[in-house]
């Protein structure tokens, strides 16, 4: 089994509250769970209105297609045209059970 597991930096341009920050996350992270079927959650920058902190989960058996659908995400978030991805990072764990 292979976990991946990516953490994304966002920055949200022409946003000025909170609000107008959580409407934007929602739109990002409704999005990516319909589409890719992976787990999203908003995990850092709670209190910053410009920035925001993202992270993914997706098991799969296969590490090319795990690491294949955290590329595939990355670049539908960009298309989205709602955030910059300022940083990532992306980590495959194999655990063996």
């Amino acid at each position: 089994m292979v976990v991946g597991v990516c953490h994304i930096c966002l920055f949200i341009h022409d946003n000025h509250s909170l609000k107008g920050k959580r409407q934007i996350l929602k739109k990002i992270m409704e999005k990516v769970k319909n589409r890719f079927n992976v787990s999203v959650a908003e995990v850092g920058g709670h209190d910053v209105w410009q920035r925001a902190e993202i992270g993914l989960c997706a098991i799969g058996n296969d590490r090319a297609f795990v690491n294949s659908v955290m590329d595939k995400v990355m670049n539908f978030i960009e298309e989205l045209h709602l955030a910059e991805i300022t940083n990532h990072s992306i980590e495959l764990i194999n655990l063996k059970i």
